[in-house]
Formats: structure tokens, C-alpha cells, sequence
């Protein structure tokens, strides 16, 4: 066994792990805990955002941590054999990773800090309910990236098609194709800080856009 060979599947078990933990994390708000918390009564919602909210956050925020670096490691060891699938999906992998740490996290400290307050028997912050919107935005934006994020890591190592060629191949993904597949992940990024949820405000909306993202990506990659 050569050790840069295990170094490298150390790496890769090391992202699945950290990933799982994000990603499931990820689901489980969006797709759980959010659905809770229409339906439940106040007791109940600042009981869980006060001790249970708390402990998910901290596996969240580090699984994404994890699943960064590692990741990051991972394309180092790739080197010159990165294909146009991969990238796509670290460039929305990436963003996610920063929504996490620079919007949600930040966010879900004042209406955390809020709750917590209110418990005690003070007066909730005002700008808890904005925080809590702008939190709800991003993770809402991570789950539909997500999807095509999965899917295109998947594709870098078994879906044939222009996108698994390494990018420094002739006759791969053009480069319009995937100057176009960008514009289109950072527009649906912005919307995820200044927008509004839209067709994302309810989980089978976010489930098909995510699923729409993905084959709109590859038609691009694969047709352009």
C-alpha cells in the first residue's frame, strides 16, 4: 500500500464522512425541523431552538467545515485530472460552505440568543425575526444547490459525457458552457443573500428546483 494512496482515500473517507453529517444536517432542517416548527406550539419551538437547535448547528457548520477542506485536499491530490463535473460541483460546494459560516450561522446566533432571552424572562431582539428570515433564505438556497452539487461529484467519477474529460483536455466542456453554468450558480447565490425563497419556500419546491438545476447544468455542459 503506498502512502500517498492512503493518504489520499484518508482524504476522500474523510469528505464522505463530513458530508453525510452536512448534508443530512441540512436535510433535517429543511425538510423536518422547519415542517415542526409551522405546526408546533411557541413552548415547543423556543424550547428546541434553545437546546436543540444549538447541538444540530455545531455538527452542521463543522460537517461543512470538514467537507471544505478535505474537498479541498481531495483536488489537490487530482491535480491535473479535475473534469469539468467536479468543479461545478466544488464551486457550489464551496458557496454552500460559505453560506454556512458567513449567513446562517450568524444569523441563527441572534435568534438563538433571542429565544434564549425571552426564556429567561427578557425581551426578544428585534432583529431575531430578519435573522431568522435571512437564515431560512441561505439554507433553503444550500438545499437546492445541493442537489446538482451530489449529483455532479457522482457524475466526476462515473457519468461518461464531455464533463469527465479533465479540464485540461481538448474537446471537453467549452468554455462558454461553463462560463454560462457559473452565471447561473451565482445568480441563484445572490438571490440566496438579497432575494426571496420563491418556489423554495416549500420542500417540494426546493426538491425540483434542485432536480431542474441539475439537468439544466447538464445540458449546458454536455449540449453547448
Amino acid at each position: 500500500m503506498e502512502l500517498e494512496n492512503l493518504i489520499n482515500y484518508l482524504f476522500r473517507w474523510m469528505h464522505f464522512f463530513a458530508g453525510v453529517t452536512w448534508i443530512g444536517i441540512l436535510y433535517y432542517f429543511n425538510f423536518i425541523q422547519g415542517e415542526f416548527f409551522k405546526e408546533t406550539d411557541a413552548g415547543a419551538k423556543s424550547s428546541a431552538i434553545s437546546k436543540l437547535v444549538p447541538r444540530a448547528l455545531w455538527w452542521f457548520r463543522y460537517g461543512a467545515l470538514f467537507t471544505f477542506v478535505s474537498g479541498v485536499a481531495l483536488a489537490g491530490f487530482l491535480g491535473g485530472a479535475v473534469n469539468s463535473y467536479i468543479m461545478i460541483g466544488m464551486v457550489m460546494g464551496t458557496l454552500m460552505f460559505l453560506n454556512v459560516w458567513l449567513i446562517i450561522w450568524p444569523a441563527q446566533k441572534i435568534v438563538i440568543a433571542s429565544t434564549d432571552a425571552v426564556l429567561a424572562g427578557g425581551e426578544a431582539n428585534p432583529a431575531a425575526a430578519g435573522a431568522l428570515a435571512k437564515a431560512g433564505l441561505a439554507s433553503r438556497t444550500n438545499t437546492l444547490l445541493s442537489l446538482p452539487m451530489l449529483f455532479f461529484m457522482g457524475a466526476s467519477g462515473h457519468l461518461t459525457g464531455l464533463g469527465r474529460l479533465p479540464m485540461s483536455a481538448e474537446g471537453g466542456v467549452s468554455e462558454i458552457a461553463m462560463i454560462l453554468s457559473l452565471v447561473i450558480i451565482l445568480a441563484i447565490e445572490l438571490n440566496g443573500i438579497k432575494g426571496k425563497q420563491g418556489p423554495m419556500a416549500s420542500v417540494v419546491g426546493v426538491i425540483h428546483c434542485g432536480i431542474g438545476l441539475a439537468a439544466a447544468l447538464l445540458v449546458i455542459m454536455e449540449f453547448i
